[in-house]
């Protein structure tokens, strides 16, 4: 096929009338397709063509209509190119915090897909506001992004059902994807992708860990009852408890925020109280943290005294000392199925809509047999 460069051109003897300061045409506007067409002496059409690279051009008219671009410093309108679908759109990424361990492997998940299917990820938090998370997710909308991946635990009542309903549905209507990454799935039949993982398991195999080296008397450090990461891996635990017919003690439930601080404040409260135990389960690595230095500043030694796991299995774990037991959350995988699964849908290519990823227990030294 053979394309007329020359139809609808403009009269280059124009271009000398072209006068440009910095990236603006007169000193008082951007620059134009119209202006870069102007300058290279070729059609609209053509100066489109050669900047999408979906249509044959001679190499000379490239050279002329790149030399222009670059000679007035033309940016694409890429918002338009999005509204006409000729663009990918970003996939955002919108959690509470960017600064814990876990968070930050389901972002650099989420990257690495986006990346590997030519698209742009955008990383924004929330700090807990939800009047925020309505705002990032509607800017979202009209950036038409093409996917909004939601991350981390939420409170299971009637108003977040409705909100996570309202974001999906506005979201289908402009041809995004919402995705929920370890929260609650929603009810019905709504344009929601959920990729989870299994909390309840990985709490059982922690617990039931501890109870099958005799240990009886077991510290759970949970989180936030509230949320519903902290209600799954609180059931594990229970269950655990049942399986191994070890009575539950009301004292060694103790539930908190998912910090070193509060782990550190529960453990050292429980010591100070002679509350007895020989095993802990932190709800999360950075809670186990503050227990080890709780139990340290105790001069009980972990495991010889005292045993512990911890719960994501983030980097530093095999680093403490000792190593830390840990139950592996796979959230890098988490991230590039969210991803996947989302920028699949969006594309007509189907697949599921609702996806649970295994967790794993890593023995490492932190636990050994009680005294």
């Amino acid at each position: 096929m053979t394309v007329n460069e020359n139809d609808s051109r403009v009269s280059p003897g124009h271009r000398g009338t072209t006068r440009r300061q910095g990236n603006v045409i007169g000193g008082d506007r951007p620059s134009t397709i119209r202006d870069v067409a102007e300058r290279a002496g070729v059609s609209v059409a053509t100066v489109s063509r050669t900047l999408a690279g979906n249509y044959p051009v001679s190499a000379a008219t490239r050279d002329r209509v790149m030399d222009a671009v670059r000679a007035l410093h033309y940016v694409v309108n890429v918002h338009a190119k999005a509204l006409s679908g000729r663009v990918a759109g970003p996939v955002a990424l919108v959690l509470r915090d960017i600064t814990g361990p876990s968070l930050a492997h389901v972002a650099a998940g989420v990257e690495q897909e986006a990346s590997a299917r030519g698209r742009l990820s955008l990383v924004c938090a929330t700090h807990g506001d939800a009047e925020r998370e309505n705002e990032l997710v509607r800017l979202m909308r009209e950036q038409h992004a093409a996917a909004v991946v939601l991350v981390g635990g939420a409170v299971q009542d009637d108003a977040y059902f409705l909100r996570m309903a309202d974001y999906a549905r506005g979201l289908d209507a402009v041809g995004s994807r919402l995705v929920l990454v370890g929260r609650p799935a929603l009810p019905g039949d709504l344009p929601v992708t959920v990729v989870d993982y299994d909390n309840r398991g990985g709490a059982f195999q922690a617990a039931d860990h501890l109870f099958a080296q005799g240990h009886r008397r077991v510290l759970f450090l949970g989180g936030d009852p509230l949320l519903s990461t902290a209600v799954q891996r609180r059931e594990g635990h229970l269950h655990a408890l049942r399986a191994h017919d070890v009575p539950y003690t009301e004292d060694l439930d103790v539930p908190g925020d998912y910090t070193r601080a509060s782990g550190y404040r529960r453990t050292r409260d429980a010591v100070r109280a002679g509350l007895d135990f020989t095993a802990v389960v932190a709800g999360t690595d950075t809670v186990a943290l503050g227990v080890l230095a709780a139990l340290r500043e105790a001069d009980l030694d972990v495991p010889g005294d005292v045993s512990l796991v911890g719960f994501d299995d983030v980097p530093f774990a095999a680093d403490l000392s000792p190593s830390l037991t840990s139950v592996r959350v796979p959230y890098e995988d988490l991230g590039r199925t969210a991803v996947r699964m989302a920028v699949e849908r969006t594309e007509g290519d189907g697949g599921d809509a609702h996806v649970v990823l295994s967790t794993q227990l890593v023995i490492r030294r932190s636990v050994r047999r009680p005294r």
